[in-house]
């Protein structure tokens, strides 16, 4: 059976300048190298020893004309590597593998990894991701650049995404006028957090929630729920005004704000917070709730799973563009993992992963166990 990743990287432009030292094809650098990320391989050293302890397992389906590149090798190779063509390959592949019918959930959020330094406004490598939220699948990655910010790199990472049919989530990072603007472009609908950082669109949602409640709330429709587990009850209350008037110019196709309100009773202490949003969607209260409390599911299916059993924050590699790529590796393993199907933790599936050739080669052509 051909391995299906070998096709991902087929037209990605190879960084290296072609010389009599070019021993390793691209395709089988950036093979092995995601297997072993999968399998449990967490730096460069520990991929270059995973090929050579599984080579031949690796030449039933890569040429290796001279054998397992070294860890030097696989290490330049990915500092060259550009990020986002290499994102947008995997992008592609985990797009094709998305089984959602309807409107397909993205949810759009950063993750700084502590221990690689850059010159960005974490002071730190910092990963813009698109998530499939449903399929829990990575369908695009950018990393913030020197001097950057996540507000002017979501988006150059939607721009790469095919938002026809999907419901984007943001938080604040992603309210501005522009990126709003540039989903509807894409065909795609919003749901943006809106906290301080937008003034006058705060202040005008916090108008319209105080005309809607001077009128008793006719014409918005509400949802409520309550949780109540483990010496904890939560309250939450979603009003949706559609059609609000009185907010600034500029903000593409707005169907509705939302009003989420959550009232918390942790061992006898009460706490209440109100957030809004806004949206281009025209649907109800409890629909938009959904999509509300999805969105922070990139947090614990991704970026909890990258620290707990990937241990990103800890990870240190710097040189180039390789922390990027690495990144980008891991959270194509998370995706290919989880899609599995089987039972146990990540970290237990990359163990078995780089015990059993077979489970590997379920999990790299991304379909569940019957």
């Amino acid at each position: 059976m051909p391995l299906a990743l070998t096709a991902v990287f087929a037209d990605l432009p190879d960084p290296r300048i072609e010389t009599a030292n070019k021993l390793h094809p691209l395709t089988d650098i950036l093979v092995i190298a995601t297997c072993a990320v999968i399998a449990g391989a967490d730096t460069w050293e520990e991929v270059a020893e995973y090929g050579r302890s599984k080579v031949d397992f690796f030449r039933r389906f890569l040429g290796l004309p001279n054998g397992i590149p070294s860890h030097d090798t696989f290490e330049r190779v990915f500092a060259k590597l550009d990020p986002d063509a290499f994102a947008d390959r995997f992008g592609r592949w985990m797009a094709e593998l998305c089984d959602s019918t309807g409107l397909v959930h993205v949810a759009v959020d950063g993750k700084s990894a502590r221990r690689s330094a850059k010159d960005t406004f974490t002071g730190c490598l910092h990963l813009v991701s698109a998530w499939a939220v449903e399929n829990r699948l990575i369908l695009g990655q950018r990393s913030v650049p020197d001097g950057g910010h996540e507000i002017t790199t979501v988006p150059d990472l939607l721009a790469a995404l095919d938002l026809h049919g999907a419901v984007v989530t943001l938080d604040a990072a992603g309210c501005q006028k522009a990126t709003v603007g540039q989903i509807r472009d894409q065909g795609g609908e919003y749901v943006v957090c809106v906290k301080g950082n937008q003034g006058s669109l705060h202040a005008a949602v916090a108008g319209a929630l105080e005309r809607a409640a001077e009128v008793g709330f006719a014409g918005c429709d509400m949802a409520a729920t309550v949780e109540d587990a483990h010496g904890r009850r939560e309250e939450r209350y979603v009003t949706v005004i559609r059609e609000p008037e009185g907010l600034p110019p500029g903000w593409a196709g707005v169907g509705a704000v939302v009003v989420v309100g959550r009232e918390r009773e942790v061992k006898g202490t009460n706490a209440s917070t109100a957030h809004f949003y806004l949206t281009s969607l025209r649907c109800g209260a409890e629909e938009l709730a959904g999509y509300i409390r999805n969105h922070w599911g990139i947090e614990n299916a991704l970026h909890w799973v990258l620290d707990v059993s990937f241990r990103e924050d800890n990870n240190r590699t710097r040189a180039g563009h390789a922390a990027a790529n690495l990144g980008m590796l891991r959270r194509v393993a998370v995706s290919l993992l989880k899609r599995a199907g089987t039972t146990g933790s990540i970290k237990t599936r990359r163990m078995k992963a780089g015990w059993d050739d077979d489970y590997l080669l379920q999990v790299v052509q991304g379909f569940k166990a019957e």
